[in-house]
């Protein structure tokens, strides 16, 4: 990292939101353009913040006050930046299933989601499976699924039944994660992946987004090969 951007990175983990803006101006200042400030700068850093965090490193306000910082940094680079390069890493909906008020590990993954460059939709708490489907009509790519009790984490099982019955689910990957959740649990209700906490939710995301934009790629390439195969078989036939 270069010593403009480890000024960026040093504002950002310190949390201190207008020294993180500053060292942006004189990042762009010094010849570095405004994506590889946002690329390399930027969300790298709150990669870097997430791991102190599972670490123990960071506590969750100082981590708030990273992810404040390196969004207001992010506010000087928009008006710089083309359409295409600030486009989010993906689009996420986040909510406490029905029946559960708690929504502090919730707003959590929302956070640092939302510092690793998604787009959020936050529908809070008690959210009811209906509300989880119409956010995939909207065109989400993930459904991430928070309970912190064991008589309401049975409700996310209605979730991924909801996203089947809508005909949906195949289009959506769905990530669950919460206190009483396990990964044999994630796995018995059909989810794509369980997380045990924030930093480790981002990386599943990730991970899972990678894995279907790899598959769409795939299945592209298979179809655009077997196009001319068709069409030699077809002449071989007249």
């Amino acid at each position: 990292m270069s010593p403009l951007l480890e000024k960026v990175a040093e504002a950002v983990i310190e949390g201190q939101a207008e020294e993180a803006a500053s060292a942006v101006r004189v990042a762009l200042e010094g010849g570095l353009g405004p994506a590889v400030v946002l690329n390399d700068g930027l969300i790298a850093t709150m990669g870097d913040v997430g791991q102190r965090f599972e670490r123990g490193e960071l506590f969750l306000p100082e981590m708030l006050l990273a992810v404040r910082a390196m969004q207001r940094a992010v506010d000087v680079l928009k008006p710089l930046l083309q359409a295409g390069e600030i486009g989010a890493a993906g689009k996420v909906a986040i909510g406490t299933v029905k029946g559960d008020l708690h929504d502090i590990g919730k707003n959590l993954v929302a956070t640092m989601l939302k510092g690793a460059g998604f787009e959020i939709l936050d529908l809070g708490n008690d959210v009811a499976p209906d509300r989880f489907v119409e956010a995939a009509r909207a065109g989400v790519e993930v459904v991430a699924l928070s309970a912190l009790l064991t008589t309401t984490m049975v409700n996310m099982k209605g979730v991924v039944d909801a996203l089947v019955a809508a005909g949906l689910r195949e289009h959506v990957r769905v990530v669950v994660g919460g206190a009483p959740v396990t990964d044999a649990f994630a796995r018995q209700i059909g989810a794509d992946g369980y997380a045990p906490d924030a930093n480790r939710a981002v990386g599943l995301v990730r991970s899972l987004l990678a894995a279907t934009a790899a598959e769409a790629g795939r299945v592209s390439r298979l179809g655009s090969s077997a196009a001319p195969r068709a069409q030699g078989f077809g002449s071989m036939t007249r």
